[in-house]
């Protein structure tokens, strides 16, 4: 076999299964872009009734989206890149990334279905009887409270649960998803051969056979211990029976998979040599394309929830504040992340109460306010939150003496919620030991100057920004190069060092100090106030 990785003409193509869309992103050689292209559920795919890629039910707390969605959209997404002219047939490698937490039940008649897959045919019509759980719960539920409860009295605690699997438990991840319809349908249950993550289903796609869990992902479970990197049979015990068989085997996130399926290159022109790798989450995904690999590099990634998370060789979970996870890069480090439900979703609506939905005037009632808002503080839950913990929500407003408001001005309920949230992340990152001395800023609202001023000032660190804002579907084609790199040299070789011709980030801006003083000088009390409405 070449052993040549930078051969001329090789493709690398990322995919991203979000919550609102799929993305694919192609890179070659050199790590130039060579084309994009997505598919939003919502607006592609208006039959399946969802609002952002989900649907939400009546008791406000079970937030469901069908696989069969996925399904179609990747059909959707490659006649769009066919469209386009990509050359599939230089693709060497394809990886990918999946929401994470969200779960996948498939019956055992998936494994005929995947292998005999016919290039005729629609992905969707060939696949739409091999669910046992038609609507799969996705990372936006929080209905697992009682099983979460049962998790950490079963376990020990919090502290003993986050010892073992990274995190305490969480009513998102996919162990405790997994116990509650254990407990609420048997039935379900026991019609399901194979649970996989959205990540390894969209693997299991692509290679036309049942896809291993990567580590990386498998750490949002409840469900992995986290040093030995398998499922932890005191964490399997308490969820439910048989399940290390319904979850299949976990892998390094650099792995191979297999070949990709004769459906793909009879269809769309693959190459039969073109070689699938373990997909992982979006968050790890977020992690390679920022490059994050040595202490003090901090992402925080401004998507539908924001995240806020780092390289760390030495875990320390807590049983209180955030998440460790496998790297999915480094087979011997660490991801330590923190997730804030209330993001793009909570700046949208607050743009379009306060700022007639222009970006524009958004920013400009950001510049026109001065920072610490002169001490007006305002929190935004419009879901339950997930830093802090809570089923609180609503909004809720204060003015500089912590008494409680009814309101804002537009203007400043503008700055406000850009505020609380770095805030927020400033200091639940300090409860983990996050201590950035720069931060890589990714995601939709990275492209906002604005916002990324705050950030920076909140933090009183410098805040980068690469070409791509969209870093899970251009990580999930870095770990293709990745993991196709291992298997041609036959050997794990670092990342870093198949990386490194990779473009630089820029600069976007630098903090002010005073204004990095204001905040430092605010956060005791904002702090204070976030768990007064926490609760």
């Amino acid at each position: 076999m070449n052993d040549n990785t930078n051969t001329n003409g090789n493709l690398f193509l990322g995919l991203d299964s979000s919550t609102q869309g799929v993305k694919g992103t192609l890179i070659d050689a050199e790590f130039g872009v060579v084309l994009e292209d997505a598919v939003n559920f919502d607006s592609d795919l208006p039959e399946f009734e969802t609002e952002g890629g989900v649907h939400r039910h009546a008791d406000g707390l079970t937030i469901t989206s069908p696989p069969i969605m996925w399904v179609a959209a990747i059909d959707i997404l490659f006649e769009k890149l066919k469209a386009a002219g990509c050359p599939f047939s230089s693709v060497v490698a394809v990886s990918g990334s999946g929401q994470q937490h969200g779960s996948v039940w498939l019956k055992s008649s998936a494994v005929d279905a995947l292998a005999g897959l016919d290039s005729g045919l629609a992905l969707r019509d060939q696949l739409a009887d091999v669910f046992s759980v038609a609507d799969s719960p996705i990372w936006m539920d929080a209905s697992t409270q009682s099983q979460c409860d049962e998790r950490e009295a079963a376990l020990g605690g919090p502290q003993a649960v986050a010892d073992l699997t990274g995190s305490r438990a969480y009513v998102r991840f996919t162990g405790n998803q997994i116990a509650k319809i254990y407990q609420k349908d048997p039935e379900a249950y026991g019609q399901t051969d194979r649970v996989a993550l959205v990540s390894s289903f969209v693997a299991a796609l692509l290679a036309g056979k049942y896809a291993p869990i990567d580590t990386s992902d498998g750490s949002g479970m409840n469900l992995m211990d986290i040093r030995t990197r398998e499922w932890s049979p005191e964490a399997l015990a308490c969820t439910a029976p048989e399940l290390a068989a319904k979850l299949g085997p976990i892998a390094p996130g650099h792995k191979t998979v297999g070949k990709i399926h004769s459906y793909f290159t009879e269809k769309y022109g693959f190459s039969p040599e073109c070689t699938v790798i373990a997909f992982s989450g979006d968050n790890p995904n977020s992690l390679a394309g920022l490059r994050l690999q040595s202490a003090g590099d901090v992402a925080i990634s401004l998507g539908t929830s924001d995240t806020m998370f780092g390289y760390l060789l030495d875990p320390k979970p807590s049983g209180v504040e955030g998440h460790i996870f496998a790297n999915p890069v480094d087979p011997e480090a660490y991801m330590v992340m923190l997730c804030h439900m209330n993001g793009s979703l909570a700046r949208e609506r607050v743009r379009d109460s306060a700022a007639g939905g222009s970006w524009d005037a958004f920013g400009e009632a950001i510049a026109n306010t001065p920072a610490g808002n002169d001490g007006r503080v305002g929190i935004f839950f419009f879901e339950p939150e997930i830093s802090p913990p809570t089923a609180n929500t609503g909004t809720f407003f204060f003015d500089r003496n912590g008494d409680s408001i009814d309101n804002l001005t537009p203007e400043s309920e503008a700055r406000a919620v850009v505020e609380s949230q770095f805030m927020s992340m400033r200091s639940h990152g300090c409860g983990i030991g996050l201590e950035p001395s720069n931060i890589l800023a990714t995601g939709g609202a990275s492209a906002n100057a604005a916002i990324l001023k705050v950030m920076s000032d909140v933090f009183g660190v410098p805040v980068y920004t690469g070409e791509q804002t969209a870093s899970a579907s251009l990580g999930a084609a870095y770990r293709a190069m990745h993991g196709w790199t291992c298997r041609v040299k036959g050997q794990f070789v670092p990342f870093a060092e198949v990386m490194s011709g990779a473009p630089s980030f820029s600069k976007a801006v630098d903090p002010d100090p005073a204004a990095h003083e204001v905040y430092s000088s605010m956060l005791p009390r904002f702090s204070e106030l976030e768990q007064r409405v926490a609760g």
